[in-house]
C-alpha cells in the first residue's frame, strides 16, 4: 500500500484544482505518526443516494439509515477481514430494525423496517426535533450490533452495545469507552444537498483510532496528542463532511496538518446488493408449503429483496426443476 504525507501545497492543489470527477464513494485511510493514530475518512455520494431513494423512506428514517451506512463503512475499514461486515440495530421504536453491511470489496447495501403508524405517532409527539434525538425517538430501547462474517468455516466476531444516547454516534462512543482493545472516536454527517444532478443524499465521516502501542503507553504526551486529535476531528463541520468539492485530502490537511498526516490509497464503496435468483430459489425451497402459498401471486411466487427492492417472480416449474437438480 502506498502512502503520501500531505503538504500545504499538495492539499491546496487538491482543493483548488479544476472541477472533475468527484472524490466520492470511498474510504480514505490515513495515519498521524507523531500521535500514534490511524483513521478513516468516509465520503459517500451516489451510492448512498441510490440506497436511500430506492425505498420510499420518510426523511427521518432515510437520515438514520444513511448514518448507519456511513458508520458501517468507517468501522468496516478499520478491520482486516474477508467477508461481510454488518451493522444492525434492533429496538422497540418505529424503526424496528436497520441493517447496513459492507463486503471486503466495498459492496454496500442497507434497509430499514418501519412501522408507519408508530412513526406517525412519534412525529406528532411534542418535544425536540427527531433529527436531534433519533435513537430514542425512532429506534427506542434495544441494541446495536456489528458482526464480521468470514464464512461457514470461521468464527464470527460480534460486538454489541445498548442503544444509549441521542444518536448512533453516541451509541458507538459508548462502545468505544467500554472497549479495552478499540479506543476510537468518530464525527459523521448525513444530509440532502443540492448537486448538479439535483438534490441528493450525501454522507461523510472522520474517524480516528489509537494504535495498540499508543493505547498501552501511559505518557502525558500521548494523552495530550489523543485529546488534541479528537478536538481537531470534532471541529470538522457538517458542510465540510458533505462537500463534494472539497477533496478528502484537503479536509485532512485542514484538520491535522500541524501533526503531520499521511494518507494511503483510497478504497471504493459501491451500491451493490448480493441477492440473486439462485439464492431466492434456494430460500423458497426451504419454506413450508403454507408459507409458500402466501407468496403466490397469479400462479408465481413473488419475492422482493428487502435491500435493493428487486422483485423475483419464480414459477412452480423453476422451483421443481431446482429441487430435482439438487
Amino acid at each position: 500500500m502506498t502512502a503520501a504525507a500531505l503538504s500545504g501545497a499538495a492539499a491546496g492543489a487538491a482543493r483548488d484544482a479544476p472541477s472533475g470527477p468527484r472524490a466520492d464513494d470511498l474510504v480514505l485511510p490515513f495515519q498521524i505518526d507523531a500521535q500514534g493514530l490511524r483513521g478513516r475518512l468516509v465520503r459517500l455520494g451516489g451510492a448512498l443516494d441510490a440506497i436511500l431513494t430506492r425505498h420510499d423512506y420518510p426523511a427521518p428514517v432515510a437520515q438514520l439509515l444513511g448514518e448507519a451506512l456511513v458508520l458501517a463503512a468507517a468501522l468496516a475499514a478499520t478491520l482486516k477481514y474477508d467477508g461481510v461486515f454488518t451493522l444492525q440495530t434492533k429496538g422497540d421504536g418505529p424503526v424496528a430494525m436497520m441493517v447496513a453491511d459492507v463486503t471486503t470489496a466495498g459492496a454496500m447495501r442497507g434497509y430499514a423496517q418501519v412501522d408507519r403508524d408508530k412513526l406517525a405517532a412519534a412525529l406528532a409527539r411534542p418535544g425536540p426535533a427527531i433529527a436531534d434525538d433519533p435513537v430514542p425517538r425512532l429506534l427506542g430501547a434495544g441494541y446495536l450490533a456489528f458482526t464480521v462474517d468470514q464464512g461457514a468455516d470461521t468464527e464470527r466476531y460480534q460486538g454489541i452495545v445498548e442503544l444509549t444516547g441521542a444518536t448512533l454516534s453516541d451509541c458507538m462512543h459508548h462502545y468505544f469507552r467500554q472497549s479495552e482493545q478499540f479506543q476510537a472516536a468518530i464525527n459523521l454527517a448525513v444530509g440532502q444537498v443540492d448537486t448538479p444532478e439535483g438534490r441528493q443524499w450525501r454522507g461523510g465521516a472522520v474517524m480516528i483510532q489509537r494504535l495498540p502501542d499508543a493505547q498501552g503507553a501511559d505518557l502525558d504526551e500521548n494523552e495530550e496528542g489523543w485529546r488534541n486529535a479528537m478536538a481537531m476531528m470534532a471541529s470538522s463541520t457538517r458542510r465540510e463532511l458533505l462537500d463534494a468539492a472539497l477533496a478528502p485530502e484537503a479536509l485532512l490537511y485542514r484538520l491535522f496538518h500541524e501533526s503531520g498526516v499521511r494518507v494511503y490509497r483510497d478504497k471504493p464503496v459501491v451500491d451493490q446488493c448480493r441477492c440473486s435468483r439462485e439464492r431466492v430459489v434456494g430460500m423458497l425451497r426451504g419454506l413450508p408449503r403454507d408459507d409458500l402459498a402466501e407468496l403466490k401471486v397469479d400462479g408465481r411466487f413473488i419475492v422482493t429483496c428487502e435491500f435493493c427492492n428487486r422483485q423475483y417472480p419464480i414459477g412452480e416449474a423453476e422451483l421443481s426443476a431446482s429441487a430435482a437438480a439438487s
